[in-house]
């Protein structure tokens, strides 16, 4: 699990960003409404608790929520083989003391972060940002929540690299740096001007990576949260 070429991200700078424990795994999410959480499907390798409102993951800060997860929504079409339509929905469950209803309490730590409103493709070239929490590189692991810059890359160079790439999927890196999510910041957002596009999916060990498109699934998501 690792940013390449990240920096440790100013403390709650990201509130949206969900820490994911799953069994001996981990994936990263974000609140998408305050008892929705997004993440990927392939995170769902047993039963799931989020982490609202960390920066370092091994402290017990004053300003987590912790989660257990009511139902999990992963996309009816989700492949495993090609990672195709690789989203999925979280209901957060009830507090365990029951206090604050079962969505999260939202604060300066704790936020939901907007998704695309239309499907239109985000231009070539977009500058975009990436977190997670996991190793830095291949020695150094960080309990804190790293970050990074990418940009999108044109869907047409990066057929190239994956010719199964389809309107569910996009694309981001840089070439020229070694700068890329990989395993454990799964499921974490891809933020473009502030609003989520894309979910970390897959990718091989060097850039770019592909992200689940979010605004090829509004229609699911929208039906899904109505639940």
């Amino acid at each position: 699990s690792q940013i390449v070429g990240g920096h440790e991200a100013e403390p709650h700078s990201r509130p949206y960003m969900a820490y994911l424990k799953v069994g001996v795994y981990s994936c990263g999410g974000f609140l998408v409404a305050p008892d929705w959480v997004m993440t990927a499907a392939h995170c769902l390798l047993g039963n799931i608790t989020v982490v609202l409102g960390a920066h370092n993951i091994h402290e017990p800060e004053r300003t987590q929520q912790v989660r257990g997860v009511l139902k999990y929504y992963p996309h009816p079409e989700y492949d495993p083989e090609s990672t195709t339509n690789d989203i999925m929905l979280l209901k957060a469950r009830l507090p365990c003391s029951g206090r604050g209803g079962r969505r999260a309490v939202l604060n300066d730590y704790v936020k939901v972060i907007p998704l695309p409103k239309t499907n239109s493709d985000l231009p070539t070239g977009t500058k975009c940002s990436i977190a997670g929490w996991g190793l830095i590189d291949e020695d150094h692991d960080t309990n804190k929540l790293f970050e990074t810059k990418v940009s999108i890359y044109s869907r047409r160079k990066c057929i190239l690299f994956y010719p199964h790439l389809d309107t569910g999927m996009i694309c981001a890196g840089s070439f020229h740096e070694l700068k890329d999510s990989s395993q454990g910041d799964s499921g974490g957002p891809l933020v473009c001007n502030k609003v989520a596009h894309g979910i970390v999916s897959f990718g091989y060990n060097a850039p770019p990576g592909v992200y689940a498109r979010i605004a090829n699934y509004l229609r699911w998501i929208k039906t899904i949260m109505k639940k």
